[in-house]
């Protein structure tokens, strides 16, 4: 099969590229997934994200290595692997982060990517349930939404974090430059009562297009190289014999900060030292691919309480039934939640210039043991990530099967900083946990637990506790020194006929949630793809 294009990859990137390239008739596409249709209800259903994080088709089933810096732990390191990735699987808070993370990726020599720049992408992207203004806009194929229900508990989480000196925004996608410590109901990617994949937001549209084939439960095994041009992409079909897809002008990898890099390496393009460690032949020496892999790591505050209603009770016997009733109807209720509807964005440490701590509140709690079940008394958690880790981890092939799971490093808490905030941020959250409007409802703290009160105490809680945000980034960066593996064109360093656009192409991790900025970068790269092919016609005419 030929086509202009092969996209690898349909999940938050692949999909916006698919449906914006075909927007042109004459231009042909060829998207490759790994997974297969997003059929499973779950998906669809906002709260259901809880029953996929560990499904074993609709995820790749990775582990985080048991070097990485929690206490020997193997964590299980959700990706999906379903057409729209892991925005199928995801929490769906919609925050596009702080105008500073993008002005920084600008100050490292990306030329187009400061906060002025990447703006207009965002809203180009959106479909805002509200009315149109300076921060949002109508009209685009991803739709958003506020948070419709407003608990009592998480009011009152909100008044405490103003009790604490946290200003209430009432936008929390409207963040000037230089914005200090604040909190704000979440937005989310949720179009009604249903998810808002990319795969329902953008690639449904373009599905009926004849210039777009979708192929699914295809395994991208390499690339096909013609020298130092990416020409097409060798692939197989639930394990059949080995299949190509030849692009006549671009090969665009979107596997995301796992499935780039392994793709890269697999095909002979990154580290020589590592590739001949797994018997790969050298075809462009890139050592950058797989390194300076960041991700955020989040530890929780969870405590018992009384008196006011919780997620816990809700979501079991009858009252559950009363919540299927109103989802059904209404389209309201807790079937309709994202992982959190209140966050905030505070400093834990006092020489951070901006806030430097996320925490997401939820007026539910995790019963005890390693599945996410909610616990049958009345709960509250806090979930806490340091928004910049200094700490760089690795992705890198095993061996040269591309079935075998990469090593995924994230080396969390490798460096000074980020053990210091991780410590100081669950001090904070006990300080609001405090505040007179939670205070009144608390029971007791059960997470990490009261007699767990010095640094080394509440560090070794983390490491034997914490875990992953599924924000995989960094892997494939962007810039102009030899450690990086795109340009800000994003065109892979040394090669012709071959990008990265997905998030592993940041520079440095977004303080918040990366889904919205994973496909502001897409918007952004279809733009460059158009416009690099308007220019070769030029220059052929």
């Amino acid at each position: 099969m030929q086509a202009d294009y092969v996209i690898v990859g349909a999940g938050s990137a692949g999909c916006v590229l698919a449906n914006r390239l075909t927007e042109d008739p004459d231009t042909r596409v060829i998207l490759l997934e790994a997974g297969g249709k997003d059929w499973n209800p779950y998906i669809h259903i906002p709260a259901g994200y809880i029953k996929l994080l560990d499904h074993p088709t609709i995820t790749w089933g990775f582990k985080a290595d048991k070097d990485s810096g929690l206490n020997g732990r193997e964590i299980p390191y959700p990706r999906g692997r379903v057409l729209g990735g892991s925005s199928s699987i995801n929490g769906m808070i919609y925050i596009r982060s702080q105008p500073e993370d993008y002005d920084h990726w600008s100050q490292l020599g990306n030329r187009g990517w400061g906060a002025k720049d990447v703006f207009p992408f965002f809203r180009k992207a959106e479909n805002w349930e509200g009315p149109a203004d300076d921060v949002h806009a109508k009209g685009g194929p991803l739709y958003t939404s506020l948070t419709r229900d407003q608990p009592a508990l998480c009011k009152a989480a909100v008044k405490a974090g103003q009790e604490m000196g946290w200003e209430y925004r009432e936008d929390l996608n409207n963040l000037p430059h230089g914005l200090g410590d604040h909190i704000g109901w979440v937005q989310q990617t949720r179009g009604g009562r249903f998810r808002a994949s990319t795969a329902r937001s953008y690639l449904r549209p373009a599905m009926g297009r004849p210039n777009l084939q979708i192929v699914t439960n295809a395994l991208a095994h390499r690339l096909i190289l013609d020298g130092k041009r990416a020409v097409g992409v060798e692939f197989s079909r639930g394990g059949g014999a080995p299949e190509r897809a030849d692009a006549a002008v671009e090969v665009v990898l979107s596997g995301g900060a796992i499935g780039s890099p392994h793709i890269l390496q697999l095909s002979g393009i990154g580290d020589p030292d590592h590739l001949g460690r797994i018997g790969v032949g050298v075809q462009h020496a890139l050592p950058g691919v797989g390194k300076n892999f960041q991700d955020h790591f989040i530890v929780r505050v969870q405590a018992d309480v009384k008196d006011i209603p919780t997620l816990n009770e809700r979501s079991r016997g009858i009252r559950f039934a009363g919540e299927l009733v109103k989802y059904a109807l209404q389209g309201r209720g807790i079937l309709t939640y994202a992982a959190s509807l209140v966050a905030a964005s505070v400093k834990a440490l006092p020489e951070s210039a901006t806030p430097d701590v996320q925490a997401l509140f939820s007026s539910g709690s995790f019963a005890p043991g390693p599945k996410r079940k909610l616990d049958t008394k009345p709960g509250m958690t806090t979930g806490l990530w340091q928004m910049r880790p200094e700490s760089r981890g690795t992705v890198e092939a095993r061996s040269a099967d591309p079935r075998e799971q990469p090593a995924i490093n994230p080396n969390y808490l490798a460096e000074d900083r980020d053990r210091r905030t991780v410590i100081a941020s669950m001090r904070l959250a006990r300080d609001w946990f405090n505040s007179p409007a939670l205070k009144r409802y608390v029971v007791a703290e059960n997470v990490p637990g009261s007699d767990v009160q010095s640094d080394d105490e509440l560090l070794h809680y983390a490491r034997e506790f914490g875990t992953t945000v599924f924000h995989a980034t960094c892997s494939c960066r962007m810039g102009p020194d030899p450690m990086s593996v795109v340009d800000d064109r994003l065109r892979v360093h040394g090669m012709e006929g071959l990008r990265v656009i997905d998030a592993s192409i940041m520079p440095a991790v977004t303080s918040t949630n990366t889904n919205a900025p994973t496909i502001m970068i897409a918007e952004k790269g279809a733009v460059m793809l158009k416009e690099d092919a308007r220019a070769r016609q030029v220059d052929a005419a």
